[in-house]
């Protein structure tokens, strides 16, 4: 595996992030209502308060992107 090949397979994804995230729209809103909403005022993020709404945008990610590549 060459070093130019990891960098395209990089730059592909990021140059379908903004179709990916557009189809996920929804699973993405729920993510960022539920930090925003645990993280009001000073508190902080802290792993797996939004676990559930992460793994929905995430499978709707992967669910995505396999669309794509078919």
């Amino acid at each position: 595996m060459s070093g130019s090949n990891v960098w395209s397979r990089s730059r592909e994804r990021l140059r379908r992030f903004p179709e990916l995230l557009a189809q996920c729209a929804d699973e993405a809103a729920v993510y960022g209502k539920c930090v925003a909403a645990t993280t009001s005022g000073k508190q902080e993020l802290r792993k797996d308060l939004c676990a559930k709404e992460f793994e929905a945008l995430k499978t709707c990610f992967t669910n995505a992107a396999k669309k794509k590549t078919r």
